[in-house]
């Protein structure tokens, strides 16, 4: 998650030196307009390729998918430097091909955590994993200061991102299985362990998706609304944090640089303090899993909702509060790893890559939408007033889109999830017979480990 969060975000810190003198790398005269479609145009690309993503996952294997899409990522990285000097179309045509190949991330990510992580863990592990995302975002913002500035200048940044996604490539095609049972360094006893309390199997490889089931489950929209919401806001910041900090709050791009970064360190921490807590409340029985997974998810996006607002009346005078409340609004985030973003597995072990890729594609489409908002919006990058409407925009969309997941929203295994011949999955659900009870483990096999 950190490599391919470098390969995504490495073009949100890079276009702030790319478009003003920095070290004596070469800059360009882009303007704002211009520099949304760049900043949009990875999700272009992005949200084609999730389903695709999904069912490619499913049918060849995770391991095969991402290590590919890694590795092809790391290579485009080398040529945006190169691209640059032909102008920003060019740009715009790697960032496209970039995000075909990132789509593949979430899809083949929920397909392995959907086959490795026991449901009595799924808060910890999963939100472990994904909190890559935020220390990656974080580590390139907070080191890309140094990098503009060194002899290297804004070009490094691509080349550092292309070489280390090489390199993971590599390790993690040595290293990874797509499941448990072709892992070859576990033992049989937890092989058993992991597939009775996932429900996921590899039988599940060749079973079709059931897409009516799926779109006709009020569950299901639920969970859309909830990534939506989570996506247009998170997305926003990371694309637009770079040119609010440096144009309306008047930093320079060392501090910049590291105050953007603050937000993704602290949601990556968060993470981890969050996580924990979930699963010693679902597993104790103090709360239901969709009561642990919609109070999460609400402080997730209802808490930074609250931060937005009252960023929307900060000025250049009063940036120590503004970065506050920018660190809260990112930061709060971190909810959301124990609500919505696990909930796919929750609702469906066997199906959670592909609905993922439904879900991170429609989700995208907001991605594409966010920053062209701003560009709409922001004709003066330097006037706190116009940021204070995308700000606003921003809570509203978080308001709504939680709600719904509130009203609609569940997190037990759906029927459609089961065939008669999946055991893991019919175990998992005997497990869970009824939500509201604990789900602490009730065999000699679930405490083994």
């Amino acid at each position: 998650m950190m490599i391919n969060y470098f390969q995504r975000v490495n073009i949100s810190a890079g276009i702030v030196p790319m478009t003003q003198s920095t070290a004596g790398a070469p800059f360009y005269s882009w303007g704002t307009s211009d520099k949304s479609l760049i900043l949009s145009s990875f999700f272009w690309g992005y949200v084609i390729s999730q389903v695709p993503a999904g069912l490619l996952a499913k049918r060849f294997g995770a391991k095969l998918v991402l290590g590919l899409a890694t590795a092809i990522g790391g290579i485009l990285c080398f040529f945006h430097p190169i691209a640059a000097k032909s102008g920003w179309q060019s740009i715009c045509v790697l960032r496209v091909l970039t995000g075909l190949v990132q789509g593949t991330v979430y899809p083949c990510v929920h397909t392995l955590l959907a086959k490795w992580v026991p449901r009595t863990e799924r808060g910890l592990l999963t939100t472990g994993v994904y909190s890559g995302a935020q220390f990656g975002t974080a580590v390139i913002l907070v080191t890309s200061g140094f990098i503009f500035e060194s002899s290297m200048g804004w070009p490094g940044l691509f080349y550092l991102s292309g070489g280390l996604s090489l390199a993971w490539a590599l390790l993690f095609f040595w290293q990874a299985a797509n499941e448990p049972a072709t892992a070859s360094r576990i033992s049989k006893g937890e092989v058993e362990y992991i597939e009775s309390l996932t429900g996921s199997n590899s039988a599940s490889q060749s079973m079709p998706v059931p897409w009516m089931s799926i779109f006709r489950s009020p569950a299901f929209y639920g969970l859309l609304a909830a990534h939506c919401g989570f996506t247009w806001g998170f997305y926003t910041l990371l694309t637009e944090m770079p040119t609010y900090m440096s144009k309306v709050l008047q930093l320079n791009v060392k501090s910049n640089a590291f105050l953007s970064s603050l937000p993704y360190f602290a949601m990556g921490l968060l993470c981890f303090v969050v996580s924990p807590i979930s699963d010693l409340l679902i597993n104790r029985g103090t709360i239901s899993i969709t009561t642990g997974r919609k109070l999460f998810n609400s402080i997730g996006q209802w808490g930074p909702m609250a931060c937005l607002i009252g960023l929307g009346y900060m000025t250049s005078e009063e940036k120590t509060w503004a970065i506050v409340l920018l660190t809260l609004a990112v930061g709060i985030n971190a909810g959301c790893s124990c609500g919505y973003l696990i909930n796919h597995i929750d609702l469906s072990p066997n199906f959670a890559g592909p609905m993922m890729g439904v879900t991170n594609g429609i989700a995208g489409v907001t991605s594409i939408i966010a920053p062209l908002v701003v560009g709409a919006i922001v004709s003066d990058e330097e006037d706190p007033s116009q940021w204070r409407i995308v700000f606003f925009i921003t809570g509203g969309i978080y308001l709504v889109c939680n709600a719904i997941f509130l009203i609609f929203g569940k997190a037990t295994v759906q029927k459609w999830n089961e065939t008669s011949s999946t055991s893991s999955t019919m175990t998992l659900r005997n497990h869970q017979e009824n939500d509201s009870k604990t789900i602490v483990p009730t065999s000699d096999k679930d405490i083994l480990f």
